[in-house]
Formats: structure tokens, C-alpha cells, sequence
């Protein structure tokens, strides 16, 4: 019998051009502070994070830009949908990341946002941006993998 995992991990949102955009070398799972209202939509799915990104200043890290859509039912008009939020990491992982931002020119860019054992977790990736040839040998590597792909599976079914 295997051996099931014990994290239960709810997808909310992904930065599909992350990917294709950046060189990514380096992950961070970072948790959120949020308002309550933001948690029921996030819960909702209703959230973007294609237009965000991550700052580092003075030992704290924030993300930018991250729309999360407000809740209907909320008290108060609830939450400000793209206001700055700040991400709780470990002291030594702002550190590395600040560091790697300033010194190697890299950029932190949120990848997806999802739930984690009932706990809102944000995956950052660090990377460097990719210049319109590498894009398109990523595109060129892809298509050529996906041909493969069909050819093995024509071989396989005797065409």
C-alpha cells in the first residue's frame, strides 16, 4: 500500500507566462496575510496573479499587483481587490531573496496561488528574464517534444 501524502493542495490561481517569460532557478512557498473577505473569495477562485509581482524592503517582502476579487457578502465593502500584501517568509529566505534580487539582477515572480492544508501559500519563482530568441527555442523545443510525442503513440498503436 502507498504511502498518501498528508498536504491537500486546492489550486486558485497560476501565472501561466511565468515560465515562458523567465528562466525560472529557484522556488519559495511564501504564506499571506489576508483579510477574511479575501480568504472567502480566494476560496471562490476568484483571484489573478498575471500582473503581480514581489518587492523586498527593509527585511519584509510584499506582492504587488495580486487581484483577488471582492467578496459580495462582505460587511463594508470588504477589501481593496489589488491593494499590497505582505508574504511571510523566514527571515534567512527575505534575505536570500533581496540578496539574489539586488546583487544577481534576478526577478521574483509569483507562479501560483493555492491552498495548502487550509492555508493560503503563494509559489514565487526566481529567475532571470528570457530575450525573444529563447522564447522562441522554447516554443521550437516544445513542438519538436509534442511531434515525438504523436510519433511514439502512432508506433505504439500500429499506424
Amino acid at each position: 500500500m502507498a504511502a498518501e501524502s498528508t498536504d491537500k493542495i486546492k489550486p486558485v490561481a497560476r501565472n501561466r507566462r511565468a515560465t515562458f517569460d523567465y528562466a525560472i532557478s529557484d522556488e519559495f512557498e511564501a504564506g499571506l496575510v489576508l483579510l477574511g473577505s479575501e480568504v472567502k473569495s480566494l476560496r471562490e477562485g476568484q483571484a489573478d496573479i498575471k500582473d503581480s509581482f514581489v518587492l523586498v524592503r527593509d527585511g519584509e517582502a510584499f506582492i504587488n499587483g495580486l487581484y483577488i476579487a471582492p467578496y459580495k457578502f462582505a460587511r463594508d465593502g470588504g477589501h481593496e481587490p489589488e491593494r499590497k500584501r505582505k508574504l511571510l517568509l523566514h527571515a534567512k529566505e527575505i534575505d536570500r531573496l533581496g540578496r539574489q534580487i539586488q546583487e544577481k539582477g534576478l526577478t521574483a515572480v509569483p507562479m501560483s496561488l493555492y491552498f495548502k492544508n487550509g492555508k493560503v501559500k503563494l509559489k514565487i519563482g526566481l529567475g532571470k528574464g528570457k530575450r525573444q530568441h529563447d522564447k522562441r527555442q522554447a516554443t521550437k523545443e516544445r513542438d519538436a517534444n509534442r511531434e515525438i510525442q504523436r510519433a511514439e503513440g502512432r508506433a505504439r498503436k500500429g499506424y
